[in-house]
């Protein structure tokens, strides 16, 4: 990997299927390690359950949530709390606050079309 600098220009968020909204962040084929998306579901919303095939971890920033995971009782998400998912085990999350559950999404190795399971 090179050094360089990415503008946010051009990182436009979308709605997605799960029912959340999505802003890819860094997902570049020079860098097949790592993808890092920004997620935000907004009150009262619980995403789609779903499954990827790649290890993923939630970096909670704001907000509120719920978040339930294949293997482990579903448990309340804060700021500053981090989610592990390993591939192939589904999972959801449920913002249960008044304000916009936003997270950073990071995937190993980086997130395709065709890992995603609904």
């Amino acid at each position: 990997m090179k050094a360089e600098i990415v503008l946010k220009a051009g990182r436009e968020e979308r709605f997605t299927e799960e029912r959340c909204f999505i802003a890819e962040m860094w997902n570049d084929s020079r860098d097949p390690e790592v993808s890092i998306a920004l997620a935000r579901v907004q009150a009262g919303e619980t995403t789609e359950p779903h499954r990827l095939a790649v290890d993923e971890r939630y970096v909670i920033l704001s907000g509120r949530g719920m978040v339930e995971v294949e293997g482990l009782d579903p448990a309340p998400v804060g700021p500053g709390d981090i989610v592990l998912i390993p591939a192939g085990k589904t999972q959801r999350i449920a913002n249960r606050g008044k304000e916009d559950l936003v997270f950073f999404c990071i995937c190993t190795p980086r997130f395709e079309p065709g890992h995603y399971r609904s």
